[in-house]
């Protein structure tokens, strides 16, 4: 099997690199950059392809996942109350104006 391919992996595995790349690129990161980040957030996941037969794969960790969920909280907690509340209140003038409007 040549280096690359990706026969080894689940279906799942695959959807879950791809979306992982669209995060990146949505973010500016290059195509080829994004790609390699997604497939290397998978094999660190998943321990790499599956799909050795019934019952064989190993359970994912989410290891990655984890660790964005934890940066993202520390941006919010190094904020004040004050400033937590008026961001709140700001996106909730914006949703009730776009209800208005028939926007989404």
């Amino acid at each position: 099997m040549p280096r690359g391919d990706k026969s080894a992996y689940t279906d799942k595995q695959k959807r879950k690199a791809e979306h992982i790349e669209e995060s990146y690129a949505s973010r500016g990161v290059p195509e080829k950059e994004a790609e390699s980040r997604a497939w290397a957030t998978v094999n660190k996941e998943s321990g790499g392809g599956n799909k050795s037969g019934s019952g064989r794969g190993r359970p994912d960790t989410h290891v990655s996942s984890e660790k964005g969920g934890r940066k993202g909280g520390a941006a919010t907690a190094s904020r004040s109350k004050e400033e937590r509340s008026a961001s709140a209140k700001k996106g909730a003038a914006t949703r009730k104006r776009n209800r208005n409007q028939g926007g989404g």
